[in-house]
């Protein structure tokens, strides 16, 4: 089932997330909706606050971007073919390496993109659907999901790393967002 995404502004994707353990309520089917959706909107991550339930799950699939690149474009993404993995409970341990700048969208921003920097590299411990304990590396666009996609988790947004006078010329779209006076070509729900 598609679940409609949060629009800006709402709580959940403000909040720090909770754990969850191997018996949170028909996860599996949760999961499955996730990965539709995400797929339905066109995205390469998904949050579980971004469709309204705030515990620490994400979904995200950096192989698609790999299959789209040209040929040429390959090489800036160190680790790729990429990764389709599921994170549960995760905790990043450590970024490293140069903070490299991409341009950043989120499905619960629509029509707003920005540059933003990221480090290289993040280490992370997390459970995958099974609650099987993992600890990985990732680099390059794979790394830089995952950054995006915990930060969710955390109840940050992409916007929050923008400078005071950009975030300042973006209030006005952002309230449009927040209003619903944005059109999308997948389910949303709008505060309030």
């Amino acid at each position: 089932m598609i679940l409609p995404i949060v629009a800006y502004g709402a709580e959940s994707l403000r909040k720090r997330s909770a754990d969850i353990q191997p018996d949170y309520p028909q996860l599996g089917k949760f999961i499955e909706d996730m990965w539709e959706t995400m797929y339905a909107s066109s995205g390469v991550g998904l949050a579980a606050p971004q469709v309204n339930r705030n515990i620490r799950l994400f979904v995200m699939d950096s192989q698609q971007i790999f299959e789209h690149q040209e040929e040429e474009d390959k090489g800036m993404y160190a680790d790729e073919p990429g990764i389709k993995q599921i994170f549960i409970n995760a905790q990043i341990i450590a970024l490293d390496g140069e903070e490299w700048p991409y341009n950043e969208g989120c499905l619960s921003i629509p029509k707003i993109r920005e540059d933003i920097h990221r480090p290289q590299t993040v280490t992370i411990r997390f459970q995958d659907e099974h609650f099987k304990e993992h600890t990985a590396t990732y680099t390059g666009i794979t790394a830089r999901i995952i950054q995006h996609e915990y930060d969710h988790i955390e109840g940050k947004l992409f916007i929050d790393y923008l400078k005071p006078l950009r975030k300042k010329m973006l209030k006005g779209k952002l309230t449009d967002i927040s209003k619903g006076k944005v059109k999308v070509d997948y389910k949303m729900v709008f505060p309030g």
